[in-house]
């Protein structure tokens, strides 16, 4: 604490202690200290003499310590579940350290030091998911003086070469149900468990206590052992049995390896698990004997508290209609790993759906998640007709800030809510319309389709009010400002290599949102990948592709391609292509009238797109030195540039020297020269809409290879505008009562059928078109029984004989 004191203070400190006993007791202590030269409790701060921020590497600037108290671990992941051994690297143990390490400032394991001298961690079982804190001690616990960061990461996110695996896990979680039985296999690599005899161990998870109340809690408990010191051998198969004890309450839950030298249910050693799943294969005889009726009573008490439990339906986002729109609205839609068109369509709690995605923020109050499903044609799937349509959840399964605690614990309360109660009613019996009543499909009459912008090439600019124009400043500028939530997009451009004219290129943007952490995704060295940095630290994504931090996801699946994702909906979508960026922004509909910057303000009118930031508007669009003076103007201020500096050119180019290089000078327009050797070869690969940007950076730019890159750019914001057009819908039509429809596609244009079932005959239309207007061309009234029709007509007949007018014979059907 002192010493921290010092260094806010930097030189001198006098320090005041008051002691109240008998008397009061006045010191005044003056300490000096004008040279810090260690990393000892100050990692990530620049200090007098040497850096202990993530950039000193780079920089050389690091403090002679720095390594050995501003840790990296290998792996540098693992499950939630816990039981990933890591290595400390680069920082020294001695055979008499004493290791212990804390997670999140809260959870101690008892780590050790091995034969070569390196110092290991065991992590803990989490309730939350995403980078948290890591503080390491080598005397048992006294000081923590080394300090790294440890990502925890979702079961179902968890690549399976870090996992035990359940040998047709179907048959594990129907185990019991009519024809399912037998023997059961799991496998794991060796490597996951340092030992030569291992434990194979059940645990359970549950919650209690009054749900959204203070004392609801998650509780995840050893339950017993299925074999004890068994030869580590990657493999173990049984014949299970209904659980004795009371055990087979426990419904969710996993099985762990772990070694035998622990006692039985030992706290975070370490372990390889399996996924959290459906534990049929241990229920009670009960279930055996008659699984569906038994489910039938789980689904009946589940139903009953669901209408206790408060109502979340109304706070969550509506579903995308189309899997077009749900693939692209990137930043407030994710693929569902259950249900992934990429990965061949197995989407077992789906069945009929190609493709799902899930809304990537949980919803404010309750925290609940929508998840939205497509068949192949691309419309959605509604449970109202089938049972693998699109299900909201009460509890989002990738959890939610704060975490720790239901229905915010990642995966867990998920299954707890949403996924065992679909078991009980809809996989192990036939009554999937209760879970239905409580999870129906919301249709997509609310859903709108956020706005896109994009930056590409040498760089071109398509606003989010289609406004297409070029800019070539060097330097660093802000691409996208909102007062809305605070969100900031700055991007940096530099010269392109190996041509004499002048023009530049993106090769950096940061991003900032209201309370997240910076992220930056630049260009790496040889631009032939993209490195992404938070909070100026440079990530690695060879173990996971996903990554939580505070208010702000990303997705990197591949080193050219990575997406990330703010609290607020927007998207920022960075591409490589030809060693060039592309970045592409979606904001929802929540951020018009409120956008500045290179990417205009998005409010549908395209007049206003280019504003300077002193309010002046380009009067001529066709004029490149106006454009170009209102695109310098949003040159970054020094107090706000959000870029990582982390190299001698970076500094003297950007950080050290105006934001905007007024020196340079870019060549406005394209050279026309028949005599150029790339004239025939523009012409074949630029043509058609946006060619006068693939033509400029094959001209001035110099490069086929960039301009073919700009064509492909171009034709992929078409492509995504196309996509995440509006469309109409007129919303789920109910079939007749004791009849049926034709048709589950309820967008303009569709056609939905109805017929009767035998006996019955129907009143109003046979069919239903939905108009561009939202509404169904016409209304059914409904169907009448034939023997009800026959009274009918005698009665009308009856009436018509009466009548003086001798009114025509009216046709019935």
């Amino acid at each position: 604490i002192l010493n921290s004191v010092i260094y806010k203070l930097h030189n001198i400190l006098v320090l005041k202690l008051w002691y109240t006993t008998d008397s009061i007791l006045y010191i005044s202590i003056c300490l000096f200290r004008t040279g810090l030269t260690g990393c000892e409790g100050y990692c990530g701060r620049a200090l007098s003499s040497c850096s202990c921020q993530p950039t000193c590497a780079s920089l050389k600037t690091c403090c002679a310590d720095y390594k050995e108290y501003c840790v990296s671990t290998l792996p540098y992941s693992g499950t939630i579940l816990g039981g990933t051994d890591f290595v400390v690297l680069d920082a020294t143990f001695n055979a008499s350290s004493e290791v212990v390490c804390r997670f999140d400032n809260s959870t101690d394991t008892v780590g050790y030091v091995d034969d070569t001298g390196r110092g290991h961690c065991i992590s803990p079982t989490l309730y939350e998911t995403g980078w948290v804190s890591l503080k390491i001690s080598s005397d048992n616990g006294t000081t923590f003086n080394r300090v790294g960061s440890w990502l925890s990461v979702h079961t179902g996110k968890l690549d399976s070469k870090f996992k035990a695996i359940l040998v047709n896990s179907t048959k594990w979680q129907y185990y019991g149900t009519p024809n399912v039985g037998g023997s059961l296999e799991m496998t794991w690599d060796i490597s996951l468990v340092g030992a030569d005899r291992v434990n194979i161990e059940l645990w359970g998870y549950t919650e209690t206590g009054e749900p959204y109340s203070d004392n609801w809690q998650g509780r995840w408990e050893y339950l017993y052992s299925l074999a004890k010191d068994q030869p580590n051998n990657g493999s173990f198969r049984f014949v299970p049995q209904p659980a004795a004890n009371g055990f087979s309450s426990w419904e969710l839950g996993s099985v762990r390896v772990s070694p035998s030298t622990y006692p039985d249910g030992t706290w975070n050693v370490q372990a390889a698990w399996t996924e959290d799943h459906a534990l049929a294969w241990h229920l009670e005889e009960k279930f055996r004997l008659d699984s569906a009726g038994w489910a039938l009573e789980k689904c009946l008490a589940w139903d009953q508290l669901e209408e206790k439990l408060p109502n979340f339906l109304d706070e969550i986002i509506d579903c995308p209609c189309t899997l077009a729109q749900a693939r692209a609205d990137t930043g407030r839609f994710h693929t569902d790993y259950g249900c992934d068109i990429e990965k061949g369509s197995v989407c077992t709690y789906h069945p009929g759906s190609v493709h799902c995605v899930r809304a990537i923020q949980a919803s404010p109050k309750y925290a609940a998640g929508q998840q939205c499903c497509y068949d192949k044609t691309g419309v959605q799937v509604l449970t109202e007709d089938s049972v693998g349509g699109s299900t909201p959840d009460r509890a989002h399964d990738w959890g939610s800030p704060p975490f720790k605690k239901p229905p915010r614990i990642p995966g867990l309360s998920h299954w707890i809510y949403d996924v065992l109660s679909f078991y009980y009613c809809c996989l192990w019996s036939d009554n999937c319309n209760y879970y239905f009543k409580h999870r129906p499909s919301s249709d997509c009459r609310r859903y709108q389709s956020p706005s896109s912008a994009v930056v590409f090439g040498d760089p071109h600019f398509i606003t989010f009010d289609g406004v297409s124009y070029s800019f070539n400043g060097k330097g660093e500028y802000t691409l996208v400002t909102s007062e809305e939530t605070q969100l900031v997009i700055q991007g940096r451009t530099e010269p392109v290599e190996g041509t004499t004219l002048n023009a530049t290129t993106l090769t950096s943007v940061v991003m900032t949102d209201l309370y997240s952490d910076v992220i930056e995704v630049r260009l790496a060295s040889g631009h032939h990948s993209l490195e992404v940095l938070h909070n100026q630290r440079t990530l690695s994504f060879s173990e996971q592709s996903w990554m939580d931090f505070r208010g702000v996801f990303v997705f990197c699946p591949t080193s050219t391609n990575v997406t990330v994702m703010f609290g607020s909906g927007a998207g920022v979508e960075v591409r490589l292509r030809e060693g060039t960026m592309t970045t592409t922004v979606l904001l929802p509909e929540e951020f018009k009238n409120s956008t500045l910057g290179l990417l205009g303000t998005m409010n549908g009118d395209a007049k206003d797109d280019l504003l300077s930031s002193s309010g002046q508007l380009v009067q001529d669009y066709s004029s490149p030195e106006e454009v170009f003076e209102f695109g310098a103007s949003w040159a970054v201020l020094n107090k706000s540039a959000l870029f990582t500096y982390d190299s001698d050119y970076l500094l003297n180019e950007y950080k050290f020297v105006p934001r905007h290089d007024d020196t340079f000078i870019p060549q406005f327009t394209v050279p026309e020269n028949p005599d150029d050797p790339l004239a025939n070869l523009t012409a074949e690969i630029c043509s058609g809409e946006g060619s006068q940007f693939c033509r400029y950076d094959i001209l001035v730019g110099r490069s086929p290879q960039m301009g073919n890159a700009t064509r492909v750019s171009f034709q992929s914001h078409v492509t995504l505008m196309n996509d995440l057009k509006p469309v109409v819908t007129c919303g789920w039509v109910s079939p007749p009562t004791n009849g049926a429809k034709e048709g589950t596609t309820y967008l303009r244009g569709a056609v939905v059928k109805f017929s009767c079932d035998d006996g019955y005959t129907l009143k109003g239309s046979a069919e239903r078109t939905c108009q561009s207007s939202g509404q169904h061309s016409t209304l059914i009234i409904d169907n009448v029984h034939l023997s009800d029709m026959t009274q009918q007509k005698h009665q009308l007949h009856k009436l018509l004989s009466h009548n003086k007018k001798l009114l025509p014979q009216p046709q019935l059907s």
